[in-house]
This record gives structure tokens, sequence and C-alpha cells, in this order.
């Protein structure tokens, strides 16, 4: 395997896992981390996350990455995954790094 794609492959598993012990960790999730799947729904039927539950959310990916989540539109489709939320941190870090 391509060592770069490896290195991408890698950083993106510690970000799920970040995201999913936030989860856990300031939401109080009572799942193990490797019981979170990263494209369960926050929200509803999936998670059961509710809109408390989404300010929570948000201000512990920011201090947690250092992000700013949009409050928009936007915002509400990087919130429906962790995989959503992984890919919005990362295209984060890439931003930063491309600066």
């Amino acid at each position: 395997m391509d060592p770069k794609l490896s290195t991408k492959i890698q950083q993106r598993d510690q970000i799920l896992d970040r995201v999913r012990q936030v989860l856990i960790d300031n939401l109080k999730v009572r799942r193990e981390p490797d019981e979170i799947d990263p494209d369960t729904p926050l929200f509803g039927t999936g998670i059961g996350l509710d809109s408390v539950d989404a300010v929570e959310l948000v201000v512990s990916l920011e201090v947690e990455f250092g992000i700013q989540m949009p409050n928009d539109a936007m915002g509400r489709v990087t919130m429906r995954t962790v995989n959503t939320l992984a890919d919005l941190v990362i295209e984060h870090q890439e931003g930063h790094q491309n600066a």
C-alpha cells in the first residue's frame, strides 16, 4: 500500500476514535467506541441525540479539534454521522496545512 495513503487512513481512524470518545465522554452515549458505527445517524433512530445534544456536540468538537462548525445548512449535513464529522475535521486540518 502507498505510504501516503496508509498515513491518511491512519489519521482518519484516529479522528474517528476521537469523535467517538467525544460522544461517549461529553454526551454520555452509553456504547463502547467500537460499537459506534461511523455511518450510524447521530440523531433520531441512530445514536438518538437530540437538539440539546447537538449544541453540546458542536461545543465539544470545537474545543477538541479547534474547528468552527458551520452555522448553516452545511452544518446540519456535517452533523449527520461520525464519518461526516470526521470529514469536517480532516477538511479543516488540510485547510490549515495548506494555508
